[in-house]
């Protein structure tokens, strides 16, 4: 199924680019428009005014490499989502998914060890009960040093590979904005690492380097 329009729900900046980054990429270049939904805001004085100041250029310019047309920002504190009521957090993730009327969805895995993807995945769910939205298509991505370190909780089985030969750069680069959050290898969220993954992936299914997902929910009209 081709959608014409899609939404990726990030709990964090960055969770988008290294869960969905190359797919992102290989559909805005075919056509599909894209959404992001940022779901919290760093805040100070855990996070420096430095970093504050940077991270919304980061964002912008990690947009402008995958083709996303516009991000929504939620500004719901990082790593506090389990003090915010439950509805709350609902409610404005259905208001988005609302605006945007997506045929896909793309979501964090329920089961990774952040406890702020969980809850996302959850509300996103919640906003996706069948009646609700008009959504064909949802699914699950994987974020380095959350999915796999989430496979007690639930582990990350992929039925789903988009391969992403072709646009592996644009996720590579755009990865690169979160100065930030890059790593040196053997950290999970090293550009050797982020690249592995897509190699290991594409091995699973046929092609040079993929991204994987699991496919929680399609309908085929």
């Amino acid at each position: 199924m081709k959608a014409k329009t899609i939404l990726i729900i990030a709990p964090h900046p960055d969770d988008e680019v290294l869960g969905c980054g190359g797919t992102i990429a290989k559909f805005t270049k075919n056509g599909v428009t894209a959404f992001l939904c940022i779901v919290t805001k760093a805040y100070s004085p855990d996070w420096t005014e430095s970093f504050l100041k940077k991270r919304p250029e980061e964002v912008a310019t990690a947009n402008k490499i995958l083709g996303i047309k516009k991000t929504f920002f939620l500004n719901f504190p990082t790593v506090k989502l389990d003090t915010i009521p439950q509805k709350e957090l609902n409610h404005a993730i259905d208001d988005v998914i609302g605006q945007i009327k997506p045929e896909t969805l793309y979501i964090p895995h329920p089961g990774d060890l952040n406890k702020d993807h969980r809850l996302v995945a959850e509300a996103a769910l919640v906003a996706c009960r069948p009646g609700k939205q008009n959504i064909r298509r949802i699914l699950s991505y994987e974020t380095l040093s959350e999915t796999e370190w989430g496979q007690e909780i639930e582990p990350f089985t992929p039925n789903v590979y988009v391969d992403i030969s072709d646009t592996i750069r644009f996720k590579l680069n755009a990865m690169k904005t979160y100065k930030s959050e890059l790593k040196p290898f053997p950290h999970p969220r090293s550009l050797k690492t982020i690249k592995a993954l897509a190699q290991k992936r594409g091995s699973e299914s046929g092609v040079k380097l993929a991204e994987a997902f699991k496919l929680i929910r399609e309908l085929t009209i």
